[in-house]
C-alpha cells in the first residue's frame, strides 16, 4: 500500500557554468520527492521530466497501483528540465535572463545539475535507476554516459541518443511557426503570442500520434469525441505555457548528442534498455535501434500505434505495462 506524499522542493545551484561556457544565473532545479533513502544509500531512482510537461506528468509512473517503484522501497526523485516553467526558465529566471535573454542549455547541462542534487541533497546515493519518457530518455542516457559510476540501470523510452536531422526539422517547424506571429517579437513579446501558440500546436499534434492513430479514430480510447476535441485540448495546453519556455527546450533538444560525450568507443558501460515505439515520428524505431546497437544497449520495441505518446507516463495501459516490466528488469525485481 503506498501511504507517502509527493514533496516539492527547490535546490539553489548559484551562477551555473553551462556546457556553453555561459553562465546561469542564480540557477534553480525543481524538484519532487517521494520515498527516503536506505541505510546503504543505494536506493534512489531519478525520474527526468520531457518536453511541455511537468513533474506531475511523470507521477504516473510511481502513482499506478501495479507500479514497480513502490515509494516504501525506493527514494523517487523528479528533477524539472531547465527552461520548462519549473526550474530555471525563461519564464522565471535571474531579471538578466529572461524571455529571450535565456542562455542555451544542453542535456548534460540538466544531467550535471542533478548530479549536484545527489551528492548534496541525496549524501551522494547510488542511483538505481535513471528512467525518462522522450526527453527524459535522453536525460536517462546522458547519465549513463556521463557518470556510469554512480548509476546500476537506465531506461530511455522513446528516445534516442541524439536528435536526428528529420527530428531536427521537425522542431525548427514549430519554433519557426510560432516566431511568425508579429506579438512573438523575436521572444520580446508583451502578451500571449496567441496566434503563434496555436500554430505550434496543430503542427506538434500531427508528429505526436502516428498516422494510423488517426486513421483508425484511436483518439477515442484517449477520452477525445473527435480530432476537433482533441487539436482543441493541444491548442489549450499550449496557449497555458510560456512561448519562450517552449522555445528554449526546443532548443535543447535541437542539440542533443550523447555520443558527444562517448568518445571514439560509444558503448555505455551502464546496463540500458531502449524501449522506442514503432510509430514514433520523433525518435524513430530505426534510429533506437542503431543507437542500441552503437551504444551496446538492449533494445526492446513498445508495438503501438499511438506513436510518440505511446510511452508517455500512465497514458496508455498495455504500453505502460511494457515499460514496467523493463523497469522490473532493470531492478531485478
Amino acid at each position: 500500500m503506498k501511504s507517502a506524499c509527493w514533496q516539492e522542493n527547490t535546490f539553489e545551484l548559484g551562477d551555473f557554468k553551462l556546457v556553453s561556457g555561459q553562465i546561469l544565473r542564480n540557477a534553480r532545479l525543481r524538484y519532487f520527492q517521494i520515498g527516503a533513502l536506505n541505510a546503504p544509500k543505494n536506493n534512489l531512482v531519478i525520474l527526468p521530466t520531457y518536453y511541455g510537461g511537468t513533474a506531475k506528468g511523470v507521477m504516473p509512473w510511481v502513482d499506478q497501483q501495479n507500479s514497480p517503484l513502490d515509494p516504501n522501497r525506493y527514494c523517487i526523485v523528479i528533477p524539472c528540465l531547465f527552461g520548462a516553467g519549473q526550474s530555471s526558465s525563461p519564464s522565471c529566471a535571474h531579471p538578466t535572463q529572461t524571455g529571450a535573454n535565456f542562455p542555451l542549455i544542453d542535456i548534460a547541462d540538466n544531467v550535471h545539475a542533478q548530479r549536484q542534487l545527489v551528492e548534496r541533497v541525496f549524501d551522494n546515493a547510488e542511483i538505481c535507476l535513471v528512467l525518462g519518457w522522450s526527453m527524459g530518455g535522453l536525460q536517462a542516457l546522458h547519465w549513463a554516459a556521463l557518470y556510469p559510476e554512480r548509476v546500476r540501470s537506465a531506461i530511455a523510452v522513446c528516445a534516442t541518443a541524439k536528435c536526428y536531422p528529420h527530428n531536427q526539422l521537425f522542431l525548427d517547424s514549430v519554433t519557426t511557426a510560432l516566431a511568425t506571429d508579429p506579438v512573438f517579437a523575436d521572444g520580446h513579446y508583451s502578451q500571449v503570442p496567441h496566434a503563434g501558440l496555436v500554430a505550434f500546436a496543430r503542427i506538434y499534434l500531427t508528429w505526436a500520434y502516428s498516422q494510423a492513430f488517426f486513421r483508425d479514430s484511436l483518439y477515442h480510447a484517449l477520452g477525445f469525441d473527435s480530432i476537433q476535441d482533441l487539436q482543441s485540448f493541444w491548442e489549450q495546453d499550449h496557449l497555458q505555457q510560456d512561448a519562450n519556455d517552449l522555445v528554449a527546450v526546443a532548443k535543447t533538444w535541437r542539440s542533443a548528442n550523447v555520443y558527444r560525450y562517448l568518445g571514439d568507443e560509444p558503448a555505455l558501460k551502464v546496463p540500458t534498455i531502449m524501449l522506442p515505439s514503432r510509430t514514433d515520428l520523433y525518435f524513430t524505431e530505426a534510429d533506437a535501434r542503431s543507437d542500441a546497437q552503437s551504444l551496446s544497449a538492449e533494445f526492446q520495441v513498445i508495438d503501438s500505434d499511438f506513436g510518440h505518446i505511446a510511452g508517455g507516463p500512465g497514458r496508455l495501459e498495455s504500453e505502460t505495462q511494457q515499460v514496467f516490466r523493463a523497469v522490473r528488469d532493470a531492478l531485478c525485481l
